[in-house]
């Protein structure tokens, strides 16, 4: 490295003195690396056009939309960071024509991420919200009324066995629970070593107890869980989605929790973000509730800051990254990690 390599960070979730809503990713150690970072997107709004022109990398610390018209006029780019593991909100496509390399952060929240999924399950299985509110309404007299399902004989489903799928495998199973999985390809070798069966995907549904889904962000896997999926659950079974929105018909599941069809849900991630306030998700009791954010804890923010850092130190160093997600012409290509893993 030459001289200064100039990052954007986006200013949606980010200060000017280097605090985010994670807490400290690290990003005062940058200079140290002859890396110079500043805030892009005025207000945390989106990006504009020609915004990332003059930096060489750019960090997205969201969602935030990363396409042909924002890079229009944008010359000097070289790297998009993503901190996490979803880049469903960024053009690859675009990104390969100009010879950008895209990378996300996915291992360090495979473990704060399989503890979200267990977090949703055991508040599910002991009917934790209703109790909670029973104590502080002073009705305590209630409490035989909501007795929870438990989890002794529980077979819990898991749909989708890339990185966080797996953390939750290995989790589940080391608590003695019975685990059945669906996975686009075969994973015979980590089937075997957790000792789960993987099944097709009406089969996982069919059986599951509770149904936990942590599959990429695709267009293939839009809805994967709608109307007639959910038709096929259980009566008595949950749904948990830590993985995106859009992966379930949120209005089909609205239904089916009206209707009785379900036990209940534990939701991190909506098809429209925020939750708007008048949707029937909010005033259901068997339905446990996070903005997106459930896996956001220190040791979340420490690993991912790392990891999402340590790409930036990489291509400004001009070493090859670890966790390429796109081809871009004339740069370094690497096997994508799943768009879910966030």
């Amino acid at each position: 490295m030459t001289s200064t390599w100039k990052l954007a960070v986006t200013a949606d979730y980010a200060e000017a003195d280097g605090t985010t809503v994670y807490g400290d990713i690290g990003l005062g150690a940058l200079a140290e690396h002859g890396i110079q970072w500043s805030l892009v997107g005025e207000g945390g709004g989106p990006l504009r056009a020609g915004e990332l022109e003059g930096y060489d990398a750019v960090l997205l610390l969201s969602g935030t939309p990363l396409g042909r018209d924002q890079l229009e006029g944008v010359t000097t780019l070289k790297h998009v960071a993503r901190f996490g593991a979803g880049y469903d909100s960024v053009d690859l496509a675009a990104c390969d024509e100009r010879g950008i390399t895209v990378t996300n952060a996915p291992t360090g929240l495979r473990v704060p991420m399989a503890h979200t999924a267990l977090t949703f399950v055991f508040a599910l299985a002991h009917n934790l919200l209703p109790k909670d509110r029973l104590v502080r309404e002073a009705d305590w007299d209630r409490k035989a009324d909501y007795r929870g399902p438990g989890l002794a004989a529980a077979t819990i489903g898991v749909i989708g066995l890339g990185g966080i799928g797996q953390e939750t495998v290995r989790q589940l199973r080391a608590l003695d629970l019975e685990v059945v999985a669906w996975n686009r390809s075969p994973r015979p070798e980590f089937c075997a070593e957790t000792g789960i069966s993987q099944l097709e995907l009406d089969e996982v549904i069919a059986r599951s107890d509770y149904l936990i889904l942590t599959v990429a962000a695709t267009g293939e896997t839009r809805h994967l869980i709608g109307a007639r999926e959910l038709a096929a659950m259980k009566q008595t079974a949950f749904l948990v989605n830590i993985a995106r929105g859009a992966v379930v018909d949120e209005p089909a599941l609205i239904t089916a929790l009206q209707e009785g069809r379900i036990a209940g849900a534990g939701l991190d991630v909506f098809e429209v973000e925020p939750l708007p306030a008048d949707s029937p998700l909010i005033g259901m009791d068997n339905v446990v509730l996070s903005p997106h954010s459930l896996c956001w804890t220190q040791d979340f923010t420490d690993a991912v800051g790392a990891e999402a850092l340590g790409e930036v130190i990489a291509m400004a160093a001009g070493r090859t990254p670890h966790h390429v997600v796109n081809a871009p012409r004339g740069g370094a290509a690497g096997e994508p990690t799943l768009a879910g893993e966030a």
